[in-house]
């Protein structure tokens, strides 16, 4: 019990915890995290709250998505503060697994997701997507949510994990919740805790420039010249990479048909020194 809210770290207690609830008739709402928690976080719990009885926060940052030069020793912990924060908003648990406890000694059963998780992010992080799906349908099966609920600030995370839902008829329902941003519309997020002075500075193009693809795409614009532009106007503006700007299918993320009459989502990442940003809008 930490500042009010059981901390559980062993699956058979989780798994007697959510057997009491259920008991009693509540439902259950699970938001996976990995800590370092923000205000974007908690309006997932809150929303949560307001899909289910009872709102359960994971808390583990996930070894199996990054790569070995990626920043998973130097990724941002506070579990103290983490845990002062939930209990502003009413999270009724933390399930809060060791590593040895999510992947045992001899752990060798991987989930290898397709269809959303292929092209974008998976082009510059092909292991992400298989560690993501991996762990969330372990979380899946060890909290038994009735509902998980998502940010679309990793647009591409949400619909891979809604299709492997689907996909694998797992007994949930997948809830995904609007990005929360900054005054100057920098998506907030973890990592932005890296940014210098300056490249936090220059950190809110990212999403200027992409609700200029949007429009201009939903103006019926060419879209390779709308993300061409949107590249230049991020370079010029100091980003050191750009990874991608895409328009894809909001759905499928695949590329766009013309006259498909679809919704699209604008998505991109680039990169500001060491600290790679991610953002997405609707057309």
């Amino acid at each position: 019990m930490a500042g009010g809210i059981p901390v559980i770290r062993a699956v058979g207690e989780l798994r007697a915890q959510v057997h009491s609830w259920r008991a009693s008739g509540d439902t259950i709402a699970l938001i996976p995290t990995m800590g370092a928690l923000h205000e974007g976080h908690l309006q997932l719990v809150r929303l949560a709250r307001s899909q289910a009885k009872r709102a359960v926060v994971s808390i583990f940052v996930n070894p199996t998505q990054f790569a070995p030069h990626e920043d998973f020793e130097r990724y941002p912990r506070d579990e103290a503060g983490d845990l002062a924060k939930l209990a502003s908003v009413g999270c009724d648990a933390v399930w809060g697994p060791t590593r040895s406890v999510m992947y045992a000694e001899g752990f060798a059963t991987r989930v290898v997701p397709a269809g959303a998780a292929e092209g974008l992010e998976s082009d510059f992080r092909p292991h992400f997507f298989g560690g993501v799906a991996t762990v969330c349908c372990k979380l899946f099966m060890q909290v038994l949510p009735d509902v998980a609920v998502f940010g679309e600030k990793d647009y591409q995370q949400l619909m891979v994990v809604t299709q492997m839902v689907r996909d694998l008829d797992l007994p949930l329902q997948i809830v995904g919740a609007p990005t929360v941003r900054e005054a100057d519309g920098l998506a907030m997020s973890s990592r932005n805790a890296y940014l210098t002075v300056d490249e936090r500075r220059i950190a809110p193009t990212l999403n200027r420039v992409i609700r200029e693809v949007a429009t201009k795409v939903a103006r019926g614009g060419d879209i390779g010249e709308a993300t061409g532009a949107a590249k230049a106007a991020l370079a010029a503006a100091g980003c050191d990479k750009i990874d991608y700007v895409e328009v894809r299918d909001a759905v499928t993320l695949k590329p766009v048909k013309p006259g498909s009459g679809r919704p699209l989502r604008v998505l991109a990442a680039v990169w500001l020194g060491k600290t790679r940003l991610i953002d997405n809008v609707g057309v």
